[in-house]
């Protein structure tokens, strides 16, 4: 194979859209969602799927997600991934878009997939109450979302607005945050597919190369 495609399960929806719209016809190779919540596992995993790919230049549909990709090394292939902190910043078009809006107003980002997550912020809410009380629960989720004020669901324009805005807009109340709908957009996904790789918007790892720390600094 000439080109694969390394894509995160939380953008499922997105990519298979952004497939369609593209005419691209690259193999995915999905990454499980969860596995944001653990950095190394997630390196190893990557690196892993990485090694067995068997082609010459890899698509990561991904962000840097916490430097989890630093020491990843590239075998007889290229290997190219946006430069963003995480999905969602590659869903609003750039990390700046995303400093903008957190710094107006302190938002937690969802979106269909991070509904659908293993790990999701509703799960560990969940998992919270049950384990240590309502009362405790309650103080622990204060403090993790503290800088927070509002979550925001994003519209991809690939999923039910009326059905996630429904489960989202049920969380925000039950965190006392302020909900919002914010608009996203597939076109970073994109040029991911289709190029050009400048490299003011893409890290591109040559073969047998690594990922350096430094490769990992990102301008908002």
């Amino acid at each position: 194979m000439e080109t694969v495609i390394v894509g995160c399960k939380t953008l499922e929806n997105e990519l298979l859209r952004a497939v369609e719209e593209t005419g691209c016809s690259y193999e995915i190779l999905w990454i499980e969602s969860g596995l944001h919540n653990y950095p190394k596992k997630l390196n190893q995993v990557l690196q892993e799927t990485l090694d067995g790919c068997g082609a010459r230049q890899v698509l990561a549909a991904m962000g840097f997600c916490g430097n989890s990709i630093e020491n990843i090394s590239t075998g007889d292939y290229t290997l190219i991934f946006p430069r963003v902190d995480d999905c969602i910043s590659l869903l609003l078009g750039s990390c700046k878009r995303r400093m903008e809006i957190s710094r107006e107003h302190g938002t937690y980002f969802l979106t269909e997939g991070w509904l659908k997550g293993e790990r999701n912020i509703w799960k560990e809410y969940e998992y919270t109450m049950e384990k240590y009380g309502e009362e405790t629960g309650k103080e622990i989720f204060g403090m993790m979302l503290g800088n927070y004020r509002s979550l925001a669901l994003l519209d991809t324009g690939c999923y039910s607005m009326e059905k996630a805005g429904a489960e989202a807009e049920n969380i925000a109340k039950t965190l006392e945050l302020e909900y919002k709908v914010l608009p996203a957009t597939l076109d970073y996904m994109k040029k991911l597919l289709a190029g050009p790789w400048t490299e003011e918007e893409f890290l591109i790892i040559p073969p047998h190369s690594m990922v350096q720390g430094r490769d990992l600094v990102l301008e908002v």
